[in-house]
């Protein structure tokens, strides 16, 4: 069997770690800007997933994208108490806004204690 040589996997540099904080706060801010910003950390998600060699890296990046999913499956889940009225549409709305700020502002959080999500 070969041996893993994991000095050629290299060390994660401040740039991994800015990039990271960049991710979660476009993330943050996105309900404010009708999950725009979301879209743009979305794609950069993926991208630098792919390319992550870090585990805890990688969980932050896949906890990132499936807060975005789900928030985006619940939105169009609930889409139709709009038609109802104002007022069960805009108090599922909201819930699903807490609850995404929520699991951002958490994962936020345990990444920069150096911690799994």
């Amino acid at each position: 069997m070969s041996e893993t040589d994991f000095a050629e996997f290299g060390a994660k540099t401040q740039n991994d770690r800015t990039v990271m904080h960049v991710l979660y706060g476009l993330h943050t801010l996105a309900p404010f800007t009708l999950l725009s910003l979301s879209v743009v950390a979305l794609i950069v998600n993926y991208v630098r997933r792919g390319e992550e060699l870090d585990a805890l890296y990688v969980l932050h990046h896949g906890y990132m994208i499936r807060t975005f999913w789900w928030a985006v499956l619940w939105l169009v889940v609930t889409a139709p108490l709009w038609a109802l009225f104002v007022l069960p549409g805009a108090v599922a709305y909201t819930v699903i806004g807490f609850w995404y700020l929520y699991r951002y502002i958490r994962g936020w959080l345990r990444f920069n204690d150096n911690k799994p999500v």
